[in-house]
């Protein structure tokens, strides 16, 4: 549990990484070359990307939950990073992190079935 924790900790930074290169490449575009401007809002708008996005919001809060998660047991709970207690952190960080954003799954699946016309 603990390398799943670790290995989906860096998965979720790298993919807000990307997606803030994306955005800041993107948001560019409106200086340099107007026009690719409404090209990339119309791809953003698309089904595939509707759905990179419920995994971005998912990424964010994990990647923060996880993030606090480290940073408590790092600071103030040093004595107490024990592997029980470690994996049972883990494990509440994931739970946290799902019921959080399953709101914002749900509205967001939403729509992209009413994109789909389903």
């Amino acid at each position: 549990m603990d390398q799943l924790s670790f290995i989906l900790h860096r998965v979720t930074g790298l993919g807000i990484l990307l997606f803030l290169v994306i955005h800041v490449v993107d948001t560019s575009t409106v200086f340099f070359f107007p026009s690719l401007y409404a090209d990339a809002i119309a791809i953003y708008r698309s089904v595939p990307f509707m759905i990179g996005e419920i995994f971005l919001v998912f990424s964010v809060i994990y990647h923060g939950a996880n993030g606090a998660r480290i940073a408590i047991f790092d600071v103030y709970l040093v004595k107490n990073w024990k592997t029980k207690t470690q994996r049972s952190s883990v494990k509440w960080t994931l739970v946290i992190s799902i019921l959080l954003w399953l709101p914002a799954a749900f509205i967001m699946g939403h729509n992209v079935l009413e994109k789909l016309g389903i």
